[in-house]
Order: structure tokens, then C-alpha cells, then sequence
């Protein structure tokens, strides 16, 4: 069975099931989700606790212990397996997969909650993970959408009894950009700042610090995008960091040397996917670059390549210019149309 973060309150006033998965890409999620898990087995009385961490070297000997070794007095207890890799490997494999079928058949008085980090689409497709999903709860705690930030904020307010008007959750969403940990103490600190009811925007501008996780990979999802503004933000921020502009124009050359062979392969005449293929873009690289082929034309991406060129120059010194500044130019020239 699969659920939602926001449904695991409302799951766990029923008793605790034999195993509980929890993975996904957003620390604050994650964490939440297992504690909670955690809370609810001391509620319900799971006095005791064993911790295996799946590292280099683990034994999955352990774990098939860790479940016959219950306590003489017959008390309940959770196995907290956490894998930080992801990857279990092929003994990890199947001892999660014999776990399961132990976790289903046995009795009451024992669960597990097993932690994941956020697993690619070839972990999900393993034998162990569809087995870890027939026989489980699972939770996929991703971060929402930028979109959807300015909704996931306004929940955490209310839960303090606090409200906020658009603009203001959209400032907050706009300086938090990537961080729900960030998002999390910012929220916590308008409920120690402010009392109860609605907070005004002066009051959220006044509190909130700008602590947006800036990093290349949103830079490149926003050139794909076409988000002009968004990649104007994240370079300020990036430049406020120090990235070294050599790695900053390779990853957005890669992008662009991609866009500039999908857009030509489709101009020759072949399907998106044979394009896609042909430029070696797989996963979930395809979507983004699907639709800047869409928006971008041949010569737009040749032309971006162009400027890319000139901005090595001005790294190498060769070429006199505000290397910053021509990064943003060229965001501005993949912008939407």
C-alpha cells in the first residue's frame, strides 16, 4: 500500500502494519515520516528497538537475527534498517525480498521501517523494491513542486494557527527555493516571532532570510524550462557561493549540446524518440529536453552554442567580458518565446 506523507497521521492510529518503507528525496519528509512511525511503535507499546544500518560490510545475516531475536518477556519491537546507498546489492536483494515474506507470516509484536534515499527508475523496477511495495507501506516523500510550495507552506502555518496572504506565501516559497528544512525553520520562527491569525507581508519580508538552495541542477531544469527569472535567481545565488564558472558552463553546455541534436535530428526528419536516442538522452532527462526541442528551434540552439563558446573564451581569459552577465544572456536567449 502505497500513501501520501499527509495521510500517515490518520494511518498510524491503527495498529502499526509489519513493515513500513519510507523513501524519497526530501530530507524534511523523510524524516518526519519515520519518526512519526518511531512515536507510533512506542505508543503502541514496541518497547524495544534495533537499528542496522545496510553500510559497506553489512551482514544480512543481521537482519533475519534482528527478527528472531524478540525479547523472553514477549515485549514488541521495530527493526530500524536503514539503507543509506539505496543500492542493497544482490544479497541485500534477496534477504529484503525473505524478510518480507517473514514480516507478512509472522506474528504480532514485530515491525519493520525500512529508510531509503531517493531511488532512480531502476531501483524501483527491482524484484526487492516491488516485493518491499506488495508486502508494505510506502511513502514517497518528495518535495513539492515550486508551484506547489506556496500551498505545502500555508498547511504548516495553519498548523500553528497562523495564515498568510498569497503574496506572502509566495515571498517565503520564492526564498526557500529547494529547502523544506529551510522552509520548515522559517515557519517555525513566524510562530515564535508572531501570535496567532494572519501575518502580513511586512511581517513575513521582515522575518524571512533568504536561505534558497541555489544549485546547478535547478539552473539547469530552469534553462530547459525556458524560466528566464528563475535562472536569473539561481545564478545570483550561485555567484554569491562561489561556483566555479567551468563547472557551470559545462553542465549548461551539456544541456544546450543536447538540445542543438534533438532539434536537428527532428529536423531531418526522425520521431522525438528516435531523436532522443540518437543524442543518448535517456530517463528522466527526456521530458525537459522534449519540450525545449519543442520551443527551441535548430538555429536558437546552435546559436546558444555559440555563446557558450564565447563565454569559455572569457573564462580563459582570451576574450574581455562580465562572465556572469553572459550567463544570464544566455538563459535570457533560451527563454521562453
Amino acid at each position: 500500500m502505497q500513501l501520501r506523507p499527509e495521510q500517515l497521521a490518520v494511518h498510524l492510529e491503527k495498529p502499526l502494519a509489519p513493515l513500513y518503507v519510507v523513501h524519497g528525496d526530501e530530507p524534511l519528509l523523510t524524516i518526519e515520516a519515520a519518526d512519526a512511525i518511531r512515536a507510533a511503535a512506542r505508543k503502541q507499546g514496541y518497547e524495544e528497538r534495533e537499528v542496522l544500518v545496510a553500510g559497506p560490510g553489512f551482514r544480512w545475516d543481521e537482519l533475519f537475527m534482528a527478527a528472531g531475536n524478540m525479547s523472553l518477556f514477549g515485549g514488541s519491537k521495530l527493526i530500524d534498517l536503514r539503507i543509506p546507498s539505496g543500492k542493497p546489492g544482490r544479497d541485500g536483494g534477496e534477504a529484503l525480498q525473505k524478510h518480507c515474506d517473514q514480516a507478512l507470516n509472522g506474528g504480532p509484536g514485530l515491525s519493520t521501517l525500512i529508510s531509503l534515499p531517493l531511488l532512480d527508475w531502476q531501483a524501483k523496477k527491482a524484484s526487492w523494491f516491488v516485493k518491499l511495495l506488495d508486502a508494505g507501506v510506502v511513502l514517497e516523500c518528495n518535495a513539492p513542486p515550486l508551484p506547489q510550495l506556496p500551498d505545502w507552506i500555508a498547511t504548516r502555518l495553519a498548523r500553528q494557527k497562523q495564515s498568510a496572504s498569497r503574496d506572502g506565501l509566495d515571498f517565503i516559497a520564492s526564498h526557500v527555493e529547494g529547502n523544506l528544512l529551510a522552509a520548515h525553520q522559517e515557519i517555525q520562527k513566524l510562530g515564535l516571532l508572531y501570535p496567532e491569525g494572519a501575518l502580513s507581508l511586512e511581517q513575513i519580508e521582515d522575518a524571512v532570510l533568504d536561505v534558497a538552495r541555489f544549485d546547478v541542477d535547478k539552473l539547469r531544469a530552469a534553462l530547459l524550462a525556458g524560466d528566464a527569472a528563475r535562472c536569473g535567481r539561481l545564478l545570483d545565488g550561485l555567484r554569491a557561493e562561489d561556483t566555479a564558472p567551468p563547472l557551470l558552463l559545462w553542465a549548461l553546455t551539456s544541456e544546450i549540446r543536447a538540445l542543438a541534436q534533438i532539434r536537428n535530428a527532428v529536423d531531418r526528419g526522425l520521431p522525438m524518440d528516435a531523436a532522443m536516442k540518437e543524442a543518448k538522452v535517456f530517463g528522466p532527462r527526456q521530458n525537459p529536453l522534449r519540450a525545449a526541442a519543442q520551443r527551441v528551434s535548430a538555429v536558437g540552439a546552435r546559436n546558444a552554442l555559440l555563446h557558450a563558446a564565447r563565454i569559455d573564451r572569457m573564462i580563459k581569459g582570451l576574450v574581455q567580458g562580465d562572465i556572469w552577465d553572459e550567463f544570464l544572456q544566455l538563459s535570457l536567449r533560451l527563454g521562453k518565446r
